[in-house]
């Protein structure tokens, strides 16, 4: 039997930094009219994070269509969207507290923000430390039909 050694990527930022990452890269990518998810697969690959490009893509798309603006994002310091982006997935600011907009906009966001707080625990490979979300990966189970 064989065994192929397999190089982790740089560590794992910690989830505020991951956000606010794949926030400023998606801005630019949109900005520049780039090819969003391929732009945050290749920010967010080095950490072994290449998997939350969709997730991330989908995740701003839906916010910035419940804002009903285009998403701005910080330099030096973090903007308000920013914040709010990391709130919403900490739990700290829930988003019916924070954007009104239509149902279906706001039950898609509601969706994104789920899964995006699912596919981060699962591929960080540990809770996301966010103190309202306490996913454990370990503990999800799926069932797949046959």
């Amino acid at each position: 039997m064989m065994h192929a050694t397999v190089a982790r990527g740089e560590a794992i930022p910690a989830p505020d930094e991951l956000v606010t990452a794949a926030a400023r890269c998606w801005r630019a990518a949109r900005d520049a009219r780039a090819p969003v998810q391929q732009r945050l697969y290749m920010t967010l690959s080095p950490h072994d994070c290449g998997m939350l490009a969709p997730v991330f893509a989908s995740l701003m798309a839906l916010c910035e269509a419940a804002l009903g603006r285009p998403i701005a994002v910080g330099g030096v310091m973090l903007s308000d969207d920013e914040h709010l982006l990391i709130g919403l997935l900490d739990g700290s600011k829930p988003r019916r507290a924070c954007i009104d907009c239509a149902d279906g906009v706001a039950s898609a966001l509601d969706c994104a923000i789920c899964s995006t707080r699912i596919m981060m625990a699962l591929t960080m490979g540990r809770p996301t430390g966010y103190p309202n979300h306490q996913l454990d990966p370990t503990r999800i189970r799926l069932t797949i039909p046959s």
